[in-house]
């Protein structure tokens, strides 16, 4: 029974997946999900309470690892002994990126349904959640070093939110494209070469 059970939540899931990759969550049909997995809409209300219910069972799991391991590497920067900061800066970071440039690579369906399909669910404003987080620790690190006696400019949020927002849109350029994971790495490793560059014009480097 419960082996009919996941072979039948298998099929839900496939066929959801393949409407709202090609519709987004808005325009997919859940009729059409219904039919297309060879069940009826009964069965369906079986294992889910709704269409979002069903798009957010997909992308759930991938949404937790990815906000997961950038807050990790996010908090244990910021736990770090004030005046070791600046001589890790960017290697957290660095690890955290090629972690996720991996993770992108192996759940290429699913994360492109969280990242470019999610509109009128609650996880469309994902990518916005991690910029906020990035913008918060960023000002955070220029409070550090200018008790470190560091000279850095006052840098307004809304500037920090572009910069944050623009580098964080290229990184998930990966999954829009479809990139093989070789030239995702190569890209994001010298797109981080020059948001670093910037910031340290920025910051009078």
């Amino acid at each position: 029974m419960e082996e009919k059970s996941n072979a039948t939540l298998e099929k839900i899931h496939e066929a959801a997946m393949a409407e709202f990759l090609d519709k987004g969550f808005q325009g997919a049909s859940l009729r059409q999900i219904v039919k297309n997995a060879g069940v009826t809409t009964g069965a369906f209300y079986g294992y889910f309470s709704s269409k979002e219910a069903l798009f957010a069972s997909i992308v759930e799991p991938h949404a937790a690892a990815l906000m997961g391991r950038f807050m990790e590497a996010q908090t244990s920067f910021a736990e770090l002994p004030e005046e070791q900061q600046p001589d890790h800066m960017g290697e957290e970071s660095s690890n955290c990126v090629h972690w996720m440039v991996d993770y992108i690579c192996q759940h290429r369906e699913p994360v492109k349904l969280l990242l470019t399909r999610a509109e009128g669910t609650s996880y469309e404003h994902f990518v916005h959640s991690m910029v906020e987080v990035e913008v918060e620790y960023t000002l955070q690190y220029m409070e550090v070093l200018r008790r470190l006696g560091r000279d850095i400019p006052e840098l307004s949020q809304s500037l920090c939110h572009i910069i944050a927002s623009g580098m964080m849109s290229g990184i998930f350029e990966i999954v829009i494209h479809d990139m093989p994971r070789e030239q995702a790495l190569r890209d994001v490793d010298q797109l981080r070469d020059f948001y670093t560059a910037g910031w340290l014009k920025l910051m009078g480097a």
